[in-house]
């Protein structure tokens, strides 16, 4: 029992009919093909609910009592666990509800539950109200379901055009449920459903709510009602009912009423054409075999006693209670007998056959073409249904064609009749009372049935028998929408008719007559044809006997009695021959003249206004001229009634413009409107004074109304710029200034008989000044006064209408207030939902009110910028001002309000609220204004909960489904639907804009934000939740979300997809605005699961709408790319996995299921695992999204004119981009509409274009987030990198083919660049840790793929990587130079991110840092040359390879690139020239380089920048552009350098000339040697003056070192330019030499100078020098190399002597702040400096000293220096060398040592680093953070562990390498000092003359004799032994020895040779040191005698 008493939270008598009507609409009318298997499903279920159709389930005790304590035991929920409980409350309702309705009680909870569920749909009302509705909108749903079902049944009358399985399906299934009574159901619903008792139920128990609310239920209640009705009526049109059911029928109809107004309501005339459809047997005229088959299925020839039955009812004289309705039955019935008796065999229904004539009668009798008239036509639902339409016709022509005798019995009634009236008038009697009227009757039906044509049948053809033979089939064809061909013998009867008819016509139906005419008249081919006949009939051939004026129904008797009245007006006199057959009283026009006037104005003006040749016939016609005896009547004294009609036939005629022009001369002539004032003319005449005392006096306004008509359709057709012109001064002024004045600004003040004609006057009038306005375009010549002359004095002319419009709307003007209170009442009215008199019309004239303000707003910019600009005294302000005004009524700034509270009313006046919609749009997008509306908008609470739920509802709107499929429904419907969806794209860009502001904005409001607290604080929830009410958010993700369940994707992408695409771009930007992103994202990713459930369906695919899904998909990209970014920051792992998994997948993913359960197995490989079947691999998403994408583009055929020139067109084109182009028709004007389809064709490509661009653009954002933003661990490594390869090769593949649109080029680029970025930075993370294969040796093993897992031996390394190495790297090489070269000479924006791809390329190639671990040298030469070659240089070889095989063509882009153009462009060349040419061992671009010029070019180009490179060494620098592009420069010269060939061009080229040049080296910032560490400020992007003079200064001196070592062949001449240079610059040289700055900076600048010293300032150079040389240039560079070298040795001093410590302490207090590596930096400076200084020393040695006698000595025999500074020091403050004194060779001792225990503490630390390196992982994690941080100062809590091993060992091996290179240093320095201290040594010991023993002088002199000048050079500089010093005495050589004898002792030995073990011998096989220190102690052990 629980089970049945659970709740359906649906519930039952609501959401399973919701369900119902939504599959039968989807396979019905949307004609979905899955929905079909549905329907069956669901009507099966539901069968039962359609045979007791509306029948509730009765109320029960049990469930009264389990309601009753639901409040404490609580209820069962259908699909929900556990019970709940209800409040008190609730139960209540429910047991109100359940009485109100008698329906069960558990009913009445879900009803109430399902309201309370719905309520947010709802805003303002309660539960209970929604209930109801639900209730009642059940009911209709089922009730559209049924009336659906049987319209799409096989049968007679139509067909939907459906599979013929669906028709079968639901045929079967309707047949059912009539088996089952359903007509007696249906009738029994229709007679027991009242609107009125049930609102008296409902009013009782306070089940009605607001207005609103009471027109729903009612709407709902009648609609219910319709709908049975007129399933009644579908069944009997298809298939017709049988006996029984139609006698039900006949029974209902007999009790049937009419309405207030005469008509029936729309329910009874359903039923009452159900009934005639019963008796319709026009299928007769049919062919045989459809003929046949429609007799087998027709009850009322097959089914026995049906006609025997019927007839006898229809006869029986019991009177109905609508005796009409009776008739027009019996008339229907008389037809189809008449119709059965033209059957074959019928004789046995002769009895009731024969019996037609009197049924006929009987009906006559009863007034059916009266009640016809008055009852059914008249009725406002007849012209809504096409069947009801062409039923009656049937029934009319059946009438006249079958029974020809009945209407020739009426006419001869009717001429009687006449004459009988006559002579009651001859005999001034009274006309007899008994007279019938049928055939007045008749033919006053028939005028009024075709007055309307809503289908656009012509069915009123059928009374033309066309005279043109060979028109007959096309226009029945055409015109009667029927398939089958009529056959023309009921065509001859029915035009046989309207001809006799106007045959000597009576004068009782003469006015019948014209009005049937008028109605017969009524299409463009029917009004042709009726002008025809009566042109005829007035022709004098026809023979008439109504003399030779021919028939009165003629255009010549009705113009010729025209002229007459105007005569005989005009003289205000009878005429004698007065009209004939008319006798006029003297006093002017009888009543009955009057009518027979109006009826024949009206006939004219039916014809003329539908066809042409009519208007221009008449108006062109020399006897009648129309115009002008019209506009003569017009100025006689006649009824108003008259001279509106009059007034409406000229606007009639108007339509033509050539007829219009003369129109306003003749108007203007005239006078109608007096706009010139004679002043000898007392009384004002015209329609003025008309209006103002004759109409406003009767109340009554037809000819006001009827001129504004005219002036409407005038001003259309032709506007005169010079009216009136020389009689008053011209324009339309007065025109307007009557209608504004007199007409629109007092209409409201009028009184009125007919309340309805207020507000036609207000709609006639205000349409005018609409279209006065939408025709106006500002022009410069407005705002200038023109003045014309007038009588001989000047006079301004008008301005154009709409000038003056604009200025009255653009200020506080009468007008425009008068058209906001319009808005407001009219709002107002609308609130009430009541009907009233001329509604319809105060809709039309609020329309025209917004529609005039939307025109100005779009019009006031342009009006506003020309009135600034002219010297008009005028002054106006912006509409969006004035509206924010205060309305006068409230006293409140309420207008704007006012306009948006029409959207509330989109659904009944769809116009009104998209006017609204596009000026709110149009007022949002100022700021300030923005601020005030919020305000506005919300200050009121019942307001704003309505104006949110009128922007809501129309964003709901449902219409726009159908938007794009809508081929069949009537235009009306079209119209809807298009208005609708323009409506919700206004109201887009309404929230699209606003958003763009800032907060408070209307966007936050309307989307539900915060707006008195920080819009971030936001907490958005679901409809209901809260209390949230339901906002446009949830409309717009409701409107993205229809559809994303099924397979199709999102319904609005396909149907309506400029919605989508706007509606994407909403929530994109409410992501990406920082405020708004937190509340959004937070909402869509928990409520809603958005972007999965989006993201499943892409690619969108709609061919049609390309650029709008192009654009849908963009925005949702880029709102992914957000999400995943945000994820990955806030480590949402799984929602980033989800994602991740949903795009880059290649295996099908299951659908999704639900919350958890999608994301799968965490630890599946994205792609899958790549062993198995890869059958099942679908396409990854991430490249499905890219395949939609179509590169290439359609451009329109450019234009082939004969007329224009096609430059000039390109270039006026070109000038109108971003205007709209606007043809002037002065010319050719099928070129011009050639021209303008060009453009627009131009215009779609450019959309288009931008479209895939911005496609690509969030295609290419999204797979970088994926790459950059989301943790790398979610896709395994060896995945991502195959994704990369996918997607780069993709992506090549797409842009390289031919058709590619060249615009696409910079953002593939782009996203290549990433891609590569990664893929080279996902292979060298790839690349395994070292495995240890040998004793200490390193392998790397360098796998690609997966191809072996575990570490491979070494040749199956190779082998691993060239398996895909071959394939898909090398593909991908060749792809990107394609690219390069498509790109051609163009794009170098695009060549530079290729570079940088290929630099990121080329990278994989290149050996990562391997750790120096000083073991390599113990493989022979042998081992080293035989080993296999490693996977780095195969690649690398391959690469070049590829690279060479394009050839020159290659070549020469880059080396263009690198030569000019854009910076990055040229730096990212340099750097790729760079790259190849250390890799090029064929050297063949380094050949191109240098022979096709472009080497000396680059070389040259360094004077160029010398200019500019000046002006960067200002404290405020320019750009550093230039800096960066000349490191670049510098970068690739010193590459080009280090390969011998390519030095050698170097020096051809000159380059050190040209750095000897540059004069930017000498311009030396001056340092501050206070403030060099006492300012560190934090560092700054910008570097400072004297690091910016190092980028430029070192990168120099690193050419020159660089040049020096690697041109061997022509060193001396290299070193001879390189002395230049230094000469050249020898200032800036000496003060880097004497600074004693102890930075980095400082010390790199003097490692590089030392080391160029040390190889150029010798003295050998000097020979070499190519100048000529005299004397004194000679003595001068001898000068400068001496400085030199005095310099290079003082700065042992500095850093080889004991200075050092105190310079590195000194250093240490400044290191903490920068990094460590700083440390290590200086370190490797301070030892380079004294390995070049020694090195220096030694080749100075050796160059100038061939013979040991004939040493030079560079240190005096002093080694005092060492043995005091081994004890301690007392001046802190180390001199520097003076330059005149020589350093002792104290310091070579003191270095050596120094050396030696350096050494040692190096080789600790170098081997405690390769340790560590080989055991990371146990490492303890202090250490590990601390080696992190000195690679990453900030954020290393923040990594992965594996990511802090990677940086621990980037640090590591860095320090290893530092370590490395410090020992070679230090073995260099020992070694060296060893050398100088042995040749020293032996000099001093063995050689030297001391100057106290004998022969020294002499042998001074014969040193300087013997010695040539130049040799002499490097001893005369440096031992000047004039100066005394060099002066060594016996004593000094003695304390030498004592000396060296101590300082060199044991340990030091020791030391040295354990040096040479530990590093030398391991280097290499030769070894200095031992030898060396052998010859020391030899010399030292030489007692000197």
């Amino acid at each position: 029992m629980a089970t049945l008493l659970a709740v359906n939270s649906a519930a039952s008598l609501w959401g399973p009919y919701k369900d119902i009507w939504q599959t039968v609409g989807n396979a019905l009318w949307r004609r979905q093909p899955e929905a079909v298997h549905l329907l069956d499903m669901i009507l099966k279920k539901h069968k039962p609910d359609f045979i007791s159709l509306f029948r509730n389930p009765p109320k029960n005790v049990q469930q009264h009592e389990k309601v009753q304590k639901a409040s404490t035991e609580g209820v069962a929920i259908q699909g929900q666990q556990g019970t709940r409980l209800l409040p008190e409350q609730l139960i209540k309702e429910a047991f109100i509800l359940s009485d109100l309705f008698d329906i069960g009680e558990l009913a009445a909870v879900e009803l109430l539950l399902a309201g309370e569920h719905q309520q947010p749909h709802f805003p303002g009302l309660t539960r209970g109200l929604v209930a109801v509705l639900l209730y009642w909108d059940g009911k209709r749903c089922i009730a559209n379901s049924l009336k659906a079902l049987i319209q799409s049944r096989r049968g007679k009358t139509w067909t939907l055009e459906l599979s013929p399985e669906l028709v079968s399906m639901t045929t079967r299934f309707t047949d059912e449920l009539m088996e089952q009574g359903l007509t007696y159901k249906v009738l029994t619903l229709v007679s027991q459903i009242d609107v009125n008792n049930e609102f008296e139920k409902l009013q009782r128990e306070r089940g009605l709510g607001s207005e609103k609310h009471r027109k729903e239920v009612s709407d709902l209640i009648k609609e219910c009602r319709q709908s049975l009705a007129e399933s009644l009526f579908a069944w009997a049109c298809q298939s017709p009912l049988g006996k029984d059911d139609t006698l039900l029928l006949i029974g209902h109809l007999e009790r049937v009423t009419v309405e207030a107004n005469g008509s029936l309501d729309a329910v009874n005339l359903a039923l009452l054409m159900a009934l005639l459809y019963c008796f319709d047997i026009s299928f007769i005229e049919q062919s045989t075999e459809e003929r046949d088959d429609m007799i087998h299925q027709l009850p009322l020839l097959t089914e026995r006693q049906y006609i025997a039955t019927v007839h006898s009812r229809l006869q029986d004289s019991q009177p109905w209670k609508l005796p009409g309705l009776q008739a027009t039955v019996r008339l229907a019935w008389a037809l189809a007998l008449r119709g059965i008796s033209q059957l074959p065999d019928v004789t046995a229904l002769a009895e009731f056959t024969e019996a037609d004539e009197a049924m006929a009668e009987l009906a006559i009798a009863d007034s059916v073409f009266l009640f016809l008239t008055e009852s059914v036509v008249v009725s406002e639902n007849f012209y809504q249904e096409e069947f009801y339409i062409r039923r009656i016709h049937n029934l009319i022509t059946d009438f006249l064609a079958l029974m020809p005798m009945k209407v020739k019995q009426l006419r001869n009634r009717a001429d009687e009749d006449a004459r009988m009236i006559h002579m009651s008038m001859q005999m001034g009697n009274e006309p007899p009372i008994s007279l019938r009227r049928d055939l007045e009757q008749l033919m006053l039906l028939i005028g009024e049935l075709y007055k309307k044509n809503p289908f656009n049948l012509e069915l009123a053809l059928e009374y033309w028998c066309p005279s043109e033979p060979l028109q007959t089939s096309t226009i029945l064809g055409s015109y009667l929408g029927v398939a089958h061909q009529r056959p023309p013998q009921r065509q001859v009867v029915l035009s046989k008719f309207v001809r006799q008819m106007g045959d000597l016509l009576p004068p009782t139906i003469y006015i019948p007559y014209l009005k049937m005419l008028q109605g017969l008249a009524n299409g463009p081919q029917c009004a042709h044809y009726c002008f025809s006949l009566l042109k005829v009939n007035g022709s004098s051939h026809v023979e008439n006997i109504q003399g030779a004026g021919g028939s009165p129904v003629s255009w010549e008797h009705f113009f010729h009695s025209l002229m007459l009245y105007h005569e005989h007006l005009r003289k205000d006199l009878p005429s004698a021959d007065s009209v004939q057959y008319r006798h006029l009283p003297s006093r002017g026009i009888t009543q009955k003249e009057q009518d027979g006037l109006i009826a024949f104005l009206q006939l004219t003006s039916t014809i003329i206004t539908w066809s042409e040749n009519a208007r221009l016939a008449l108006c062109e016609h020399p006897q009648w001229t129309p115009v002008v005896v019209i506009l003569g009547l017009l100025q006689c004294s006649i009824p108003p009634v008259l001279k509106a009609e009059l007034l409406k036939t000229l606007a009639a005629f108007g339509k033509s413009p050539e007829i219009a022009a003369s129109l306003w001369q003749s108007l203007e002539y005239t006078q109608i409107l007096q706009t010139v004032r004679v002043p000898s003319q007392r009384q004002a005449i015209g329609i003025e004074v008309e209006l103002n005392e004759i109409e406003s006096r009767c109340e009554e306004y037809p000819l006001t109304r009827a001129f504004c008509q005219l002036i409407s359709t005038l001003v259309e057709s032709s506007f005169p710029s010079n009216l009136g012109a020389g009689l008053r001064p011209p324009g339309f002024d007065p025109y307007l200034q009557f209608l504004r004045d007199s007409v629109f600004l007092r209409f409201r003040t009028r009184a009125y008989r007919r309340a309805a004609e207020k507000w036609e006057v207000a709609e006639v009038v205000l349409a005018v000044f609409y279209k006065l306005l939408r025709d106006y375009e500002p022009q410069l010549e407005d705002f200038v006064d023109q003045f014309v002359e007038l009588q001989g004095e000047e006079i301004i002319a008008y301005k154009p209408p709409g000038f003056s419009l604009m200025y009255h709307l653009l200020n506080e003007s009468p007008m425009l207030e008068l058209a906001l209170s319009l808005l407001e009442e009219g709002v107002k009215q609308l609130d009430t939902y009541a009907p009233f008199p001329g509604k319809k019309h105060l809709e039309k004239a609020v329309q025209h009110c917004l529609a005039l303000l939307n025109l100005t707003l779009q019009k006031e910019n342009l009006f506003m910028d020309l009135l600034r600009e002219s010297q008009l005294a005028l002054i106006v302000c912006p509409l969006e001002q004035l509206l924010q005004g205060i309305n006068p009524r409230t006293k409140k700034a309420d207008n704007v309000v006012n306009i948006a509270r029409y959207l509330y009313h989109g659904n009944t006046n769809p116009e009104l609220a998209f006017e609204s919609a596009k000026i709110l749009c149009c007022i949002s997008c100022n700021s300030n204004i923005q601020i005030k509306l919020v305000g506005d908008f919300t200050h009121d609470q019942s307001v704003s909960q309505k104006l949110m739920a009128g922007f809501v509802e129309c964003l709901d709107s449902e219409d726009t489904e159908e938007f794009v499929r809508l081929e069949e429904g009537s235009e009306l419907e079209k119209k809807l639907a298009g208005i609708h969806h323009e409506t919700r794209i206004h109201i887009l860009n309404l929230l699209i804009t606003s958003l763009e502001r800032n907060p408070p904005n209307l966007a936050l409001y309307l989307l539900g934000f915060e707006l008195k607290k920080p819009v971030s604080t936001t907490n958005l929830q679901d409809p209901g939740v809260l209390g949230c009410p339901r906002t446009c958010l949830h409309a717009i993700l409701n409107i993205l979300e229809k559809g994303t369940e099924g397979r199709t994707g999102p319904v609005a992408v396909r149907e309506s997809p400029q919605l989508a695409e706007l509606c994407y771009q909403v929530i994109y930007q409410l992501c990406a605005c920082s405020d708004t992103s937190g509340p959004t994202m937070r909402y869509l990713r928990t409520s809603q699961d958005f972007l999965f459930s989006q993201l499943q369906h892409l690619p969108f695919s709609n061919k049609e709408y390309e650029i709008s899904m192009l654009n849908q998909m963009s925005w949702l990209m880029k709102t992914a790319s957000i999400e995943l970014r945000v994820t990955s920051l806030n480590r949402q792992r799984s929602h980033t996995q989800r994602l991740l998994h949903l795009l880059l997948d290649d295996m099908p993913v299951k659908p999704y299921s639900d919350g958890e359960g999608g994301i799968e197995d965490e630890n599946r490989s994205v792609s899958g695992f790549l062993h198995f079947d890869t059958a099942t691999k679908v396409r990854r998403k991430i490249l499905s999204i890219l395949d939609s994408i179509d590169f290439s583009q359609e451009i329109p055929e450019p234009l082939q004119l004969d007329f224009f020139d096609r430059a000039q067109i390109e270039q006026v084109i070109a000038n109108c981009e971003h205007k709209n182009l606007r043809g002037q028709t002065v010319c050719n004007v099928k070129e011009i509409s050639t021209i303008l389809q060009y453009v627009v064709g131009r215009n779609k490509l450019l959309q288009c274009l931008h479209a895939k661009r911005h496609a690509l653009e969030s295609w290419r954002q999204l797979v970088e987030i994926i790459l950059t933003a989301c943790p790398q661990d979610l896709i395994q490594a060896e995945d991502r990198q195959l994704i990369i390869r996918d997607i780069l090769q993709d992506v090549h593949d797409k842009i390289l083919d031919d058709e590619a649109a060249q615009e696409l080029m910079p953002v593939v680029a782009g996203a290549v660049f990433t891609l590569t970025a990664h893929l080279s930075q996902a292979v060298r993370t790839e690349q395994k840790q070292p495995v240890v294969l040998g004793p200490g040796e390193a392998h790397y093993a360098f796998v690609l793929d997966n191809s072996c897992t575990s570490p491979p031996p070494a040749e199956n390394a190779v082998v691993g990587f060239a398996s895909i190495g071959d394939s898909s790297l090398h593909i991908i090489l060749k792809k990107l130079l394609d690219f390069i070269l498509k790109t051609g000479g163009g794009f170098q924006r695009v060549r530079t991110h290729l570079y940088g791809s290929l630099l990121y390329y080329l990278q994989i190639a290149q050996r990562p840092d391997e750790p120096d671990t000083l073991e390599a040298a113990k493989k022979t030469m042998w081992e080293r040359l035989t080993a296999p070659e490693d996977v780095f240089s195969k690649l690398q070889r391959e690469n070049i390879a590829i690279i060479e095989s394009y050839g020159a063509a290659l070549m020469e882009v880059v080396c263009r690139d690198a030569c000019d153009g854009h910076e990055i462009g040229r730096m990212l060349a340099l750097a790729l020239l760079d790259r190849i040419v250390s890799v090029d061992k064929q050297q063949q671009w380094l050949l191109y380089l240098s022979n096709s010029g472009y080497l000396k070019v680059l070389v040259d180009s360094l004077v160029e920048d010398d200019h500019t490179l000046q002006s960067l060494l200002t404290p405020q620098p320019p750009l550093l552009k230039a800096l960066y592009t000349y490191e670049s420069k510098m970068a690739f010269l010193t590459r080009v350098a280090k390969i011998q060939q390519g030095a050698l061009e170097l020096l051809r080229s000159g380059v050190i000339v040209r750095l000897a040049q540059c004069q930017v080296y000498d311009m030396r910032p001056e340092m501050d040697p206070q403030g060099m560490f006492v300012l560190r400020d934090a560092p700054v992007f910008i570097p400072t003056p004297v690091d910016r003079y190092r980028q430029i200064l070192l990168p120099a001196l690193r050419l020159c070192q660089v040049i020096l070592t690697s041109s061997m062949a022509q060193h001396l001449q290299a070193a001879g330019q390189v002395l230049q240079f230094l000469i050249s610059h020898s200032d800036t040289i000496q003060a880097i030499l004497r600074c004693q700055d102890v930075s980095a900076g400082s010390l790199q600048e003097l490692a590089l100078l030392t080391g160029i010293i040390s190889k150029a300032a010798l003295p050998g150079i000097l020979s070499e020098l190519d100048v000529d040389v005299n004397e004194g240039s000679l003595m001068e560079l001898q000068g400068h190399i001496g400085r030199f070298q005095r310099q290079c040795l003082g700065l042992l001093s500095r850093f080889g002597g004991s200075d050092r410590l105190h310079q590195f302490k000194f250093q240490d207090d400044n290191v903490e702040g920068d990094r460590v590596s700083k440390k290590d930096e200086i370190e490797l400076a301070m030892q380079q400096i004294c390995a070049n200084v020694m090195e220096y020393c030694q080749s100075l040695m050796l160059q100038s000293s061939p013979t040991f006698q004939h040493a030079v000595c560079l240190f005096t025999p002093s080694l005092s220096e060492t043995i005091n500074r081994d004890g301690p020091r007392q001046d802190t403050q180390a001199p520097v060398v003076p330059y005149w004194r020589l350093p002792g060779l104290g310091i070579i001792v003191y270095l050596l040592k120094q050396s030696a225990n350096d050494f040692f503490s190096y080789y600790d630390s170098h081997r405690r680093s390769v340790n560590k390196l080989q055991n990371v992982e146990q490492l303890p994690p202090d250490e590990i953070k601390e080696l992190c941080q000195s690679v990453m100062p900030a954020g290393v809590d923040k990594i992965s562990t594996t990511q802090k091993y990677v940086l621990a060992r980037r640090r590591l091996v860095k320090l290893i390498n530092n370590r490395a290179k410090l020992l070679s240093l230090c073995s260099f320095i020992i070694e060296t000092c060893l050398f100088i201290l042995w040749r020293h040594l032996e000099y001093y010991l063995l050689h030297c003359t001391p100057t106290d023993s004998q022969d020294s002088l002499f042998a001074s002199r014969t040193l300087l004799k013997s010695r040539r000048l130049q040799d002499s050079f490097a001893s005369e500089s440096n031992l000047d032994f004039r100066s005394g010093l060099t002066v060594v005495s016996q004593h000094d050589i003695d304390q030498l020895q004592a000396d060296a004898i101590s300082a060199f002792g044991e340990s030091l030995q020791k030391k040295l040779l354990d040096i040479e073990g530990l590093y030398s011998k391991v280097r290499s096989r030769y070894s200095f040191i031992q030898a060396l220190v052998r010859r020391i102690r030899g010399l030292l052990r030489i007692s000197r005698n």
